[in-house]
């Protein structure tokens, strides 16, 4: 039976994503060009900007992956590309391209979610992970719990009133004067922080409902940094982090031991930026309530290989786009 290889691109924000799978979950090749150098100076993603690297950089990295797997465009089975939700600059580049080359190679396209891409991030190298299983996705622009009934079958159990987790380490790093991205740094700096110096509100914590909130965190942290400043003293920035991520982290746990609970589902996956926080990590690793399924570092973040299963995947369930892929960055989530 000759071998079928999907090739993913991901192009929803600031990442440049191309991979190569074969059949289920073999990744024969995978590149990511990040552009965090090249935004980091903004203290944040701008989108033209973004939009013109992924210009730069998609045909190249396509390019270099037929290269090292030693195949033709023509060779590939599908090709499978987000749609959305993201920027809409920088989904018309992935979502253009990848139209031109179907139709050049005379390949099927299909478009994803990328939502349901980050879903199949544990995937890749967990293969005893199967539905039903409770999904976690947490990342710059989204927080929510997804209910995996079987693949294709989706429940979005709940999700955040305001701020993505993501997004709150950001602002958070922005107030404490950290740069960007700030997830990463407060991850870096809250381990030599007390997590127990501030006592930050627990978002939600004990509400019936299974949603998240992260303003009032973030305004919490904002005022106490201001209590510091007019009080002329030095921001204990490393237990300020501490602090926050523990309120964090509890407030995510939180949510998906109720989820746990009311569905009785003890099998859980995180995927999503946020995913890769060390702190997060280890709470849901240690967890006592359910088993845990985590995607390796390189993919908690937006790449390609979550795109190609995905899309080879809805590709085996029957559902799919021969001619065209509409870039939609509203999409809904699942």
């Amino acid at each position: 039976m000759k071998n079928f290889l999907t090739l993913g691109i991901e192009t929803s924000c600031d990442d440049t994503g191309v991979a190569i799978l074969e059949n289920d979950n073999k990744v024969l090749c995978e590149y990511l060009s990040s552009q965090i150098k090249d935004h980091s100076r903004f203290g944040g993603v701008i989108p033209e900007f973004a939009a013109r690297k992924h210009l730069e950089n998609l045909l190249p990295l396509v390019d270099a992956a037929l290269r090292e797997i030693n195949i033709r465009g023509q060779d590939l089975s599908l090709i499978a590309v987000t749609r959305g939700p993201g920027l809409m600059g920088s989904l018309i580049v992935g979502v253009q391209t990848a139209i031109a080359l179907s139709q050049v190679w005379g390949v099927p396209l299909i478009g994803v979610n990328h939502i349901e891409g980050h879903l199949f991030a544990p995937l890749v190298d967990s293969q005893d992970l199967e539905p039903p299983f409770l999904s976690l996705i947490v990342s710059g622009g989204h927080t929510e719990i997804i209910e995996v009934k079987e693949f294709g079958k989706y429940r979005l159990l709940g999700e955040t009133r305001d701020d993505a987790a993501g997004e709150a380490y950001d602002k958070a790093a922005r107030i404490l004067g950290l740069k960007y991205p700030g997830g990463p740094e407060i991850d870096k700096l809250a381990k030599t922080g007390d997590s127990h110096a501030f006592n930050f509100p627990i978002p939600l914590k004990n509400t019936h409902e299974i949603e998240f909130s992260f303003s009032g965190l973030k305004t919490a942290l904002l005022w106490q940094v201001k209590k510091f400043q007019e009080a002329g003293e030095n921001i204990p920035v490393n237990d300020l982090c501490a602090s926050f991520q523990r309120a964090v982290t509890e407030a995510l746990m939180a949510k998906v031991n109720l989820a746990v609970k009311l569905t009785g589902i003890k099998r859980v996956s995180a995927s999503g930026g946020v995913s890769a926080n060390s702190a997060l990590r280890e709470a849901l690793s240690n967890s006592k309530n359910f088993r845990a399924w985590l995607p390796k570092l390189s993919r908690c973040t937006d790449n390609a290989v979550m795109v190609a299963m995905a899309g080879h995947n809805s590709w085996e369930r029957g559902a799919f786009v021969n001619d065209t892929v509409i870039p939609d960055p509203a999409l809904h989530a699942i």
